[in-house]
């Protein structure tokens, strides 16, 4: 199969094709590397640098290349900035993917299978999160990511192109040989900071409020590896190939652990100190997030092997301290 991946250099999309090329297809990358790494692209994929919102740009690679599907991870996705400078994510997202199913719709391409996330359910009066939950999102990244969704629905209507929705939560860790990692700028996920600081980069950890009602005090999360990740979206795509209908998953390990749990298993792992230091709590942080992800498994097959919280921080740990810059420089070099 030939799959456009967009945004395939970055941190989710460079592991779909790692995988993807792993299983023997084919795969075109399309990336403005605004938050990718040209380094992150897989030497075997076909890697266009350029912005989605071009469609010419993005006409001409459908024309230039046989496509049977796509996967789609470009987007804006950093809450607060969302919530500073919406028209950006709106412009990127929203509009980003109206242009791209406008393309896929005058080249007969009918599957797409497209990163969304929990923010479109809020902040949820429940746990665990189904996909039954109500959609409420509470920040402008949220709303952008559903109004993604609903654009494929109405596409869908008019068009055929089936799609499946992934919506995801705490995603981490890295490729396990250490080849492609996170590596974001600004740094605003909890395990690459917590291992920052263990490399020294940074003085301490703030750990946002220890007054939730949870057995420590500290927020909980549900953490899902990176690579069982992929394989849930690898997964999508043989569903809807197969005839499957548009649908929404949920994407988690359905299991929560707290901040200072993540921290302690850090500290196992590593054998670094990581400073600690209590602040505020951030607004609109939810006390527990957790997602079912049952709905996946039973439809989709799907089967995460990785879910342990210390596989998933041994193998971010790999990434980071083989390349404690990034994608910068290696060690020694």
């Amino acid at each position: 199969m030939s799959v456009l991946v967009l945004g395939g250099a970055g941190y989710i999309g460079s592991h779909a094709v790692y995988q993807l090329i792993d299983q023997g297809d084919s795969v075109i990358i399309v990336d403005n590397l605004e938050t990718g790494h040209r380094e992150a692209v897989h030497p075997e994929a076909l890697f266009y640098e350029g912005d989605m919102r071009d469609i010419n740009f993005l006409r001409s690679i459908f024309e230039k290349e046989s496509i049977d599907a796509v996967i789609h991870f470009a987007a804006n996705s950093l809450v607060g900035e969302s919530m500073e400078n919406p028209l950006k994510y709106f412009d990127n997202n929203v509009y980003g993917t109206q242009v791209l199913l406008k393309v896929m719709v005058e080249h007969d391409v009918k599957i797409i299978v497209f990163s969304s996330t929990a923010a479109t359910y809020g902040e949820p009066k429940a746990v665990p999160i189904t996909e039954t939950v109500p959609t409420n999102p509470t920040n402008a990244y949220g709303e952008t990511k559903l109004t993604m969704e609903k654009l494929m629905k109405w596409t869908e209507l008019a068009h055929g192109i089936k799609y499946v929705s992934l919506r995801y939560f705490n995603v981490a860790g890295a490729r396990e040989t250490a080849e492609i990692g996170e590596d974001h700028h600004p740094e605003t996920h909890l395990i690459p900071i917590i291992l920052q600081t263990a490399l020294k980069q940074r003085s301490h950890i703030t750990i946002f409020g220890e007054d939730y009602d949870t057995p420590d005090g500290t927020c909980i999360r549900d953490y899902i590896h990176v690579e069982d990740l992929i394989n849930a979206h690898l997964l999508a795509l043989n569903y809807l190939k197969d005839g499957g209908n548009s649908d929404v998953f949920n994407l988690g390990s359905s299991q929560g652990f707290s901040v200072k749990e993540m921290i302690g298993t850090a500290r196992a792992i590593t054998g670094k100190d990581i400073p600690a230091e209590i602040g505020p709590r951030r607004a609109g942080d939810p006390s527990i997030l957790i997602a079912s992800s049952e709905k996946a498994k039973q439809v989709l097959g799907w089967k995460p092997t990785r879910t342990s919280i210390t596989k998933i921080m041994e193998d971010a740990w790999k990434w980071h301290s083989a390349r404690p810059e990034g994608y910068k420089k290696e060690v020694g070099k």
